[in-house]
């Protein structure tokens, strides 16, 4: 007997708007042996073969700076039944690692990323598109924290970095990404009415 293909949900969202708290919210109340997770900031193309001058250049809040493709590739694959080989991104060097780790097929396919509605053939891939909506002076104190304390970037890298192309990208690309959304959650993962109406039809769904 074929399975029922799997519910693949997409979370977008700016830098710092509290995606990843909505996506492991998700996976704590959905289950997480029913979610196969897949984050685009894993899908960052290489660039070690690139002088650390150039690899500094790289606008990566761009569309063209994630390999979209492969992602597009390995959840059609899961849909598919079959298990997926992902890339580990060490964003301390801006390079690819030479690891992987292996992500199951599951009943759930939970996507997170801040551009994966921009492209319309990975935006095809959703059967529900969730955006997380914050206020920007949010999002960039805690993309501020995040990238001091996880990424080893300095307080006027970060700044630098979000005037020069985070803040552009995300009024070029993330924010008109909003139309294509099926839910929007304000204020991310301490919307916690959001999150039980979301888990609730996400359950109903599954069944």
């Amino acid at each position: 007997m074929k399975h029922p293909d799997p519910l693949v949900i997409g979370i977008a969202g700016g830098s710092g708007s509290g995606k990843t708290t909505v996506a492991h919210a998700i996976l704590s109340r959905v289950g997480r042996d029913r979610i196969a997770f897949l984050q685009h900031d894993s899908y960052y193309k290489c660039l070690s073969g690139l002088p650390p001058v150039q690899r500094s250049e790289i606008n990566f809040d761009h569309p063209d700076s994630l390999e979209s493709e492969l992602l597009i590739e390995h959840i059609a694959s899961l849909r598919d039944g079959q298990p997926v080989d992902v890339p580990v991104y060490d964003f301390a060097t801006d390079r690819r690692t030479d690891q992987s780790f292996i992500v199951q097929p599951r009943s759930v396919i939970l996507v997170e990323g801040i551009l994966i509605f921009t492209e319309a053939k990975l935006r095809k891939m959703f059967d529900v598109k969730i955006f997380v909506d914050t206020d920007a002076d949010l999002r960039f104190i805690r993309r501020l924290e995040r990238d001091i304390h996880e990424r080893g970037r300095s307080t006027e890298s970060v700044i630098a970095q979000y005037q020069a192309t985070v803040r552009p990208m995300h009024l070029e690309f993330v924010e008109p990404s909003k139309r294509y959304a099926d839910v929007i959650i304000p204020e991310g993962g301490f919307n916690t009415a959001a999150l039980d109406m979301v888990v609730a039809r996400i359950e109903a769904l599954l069944k």
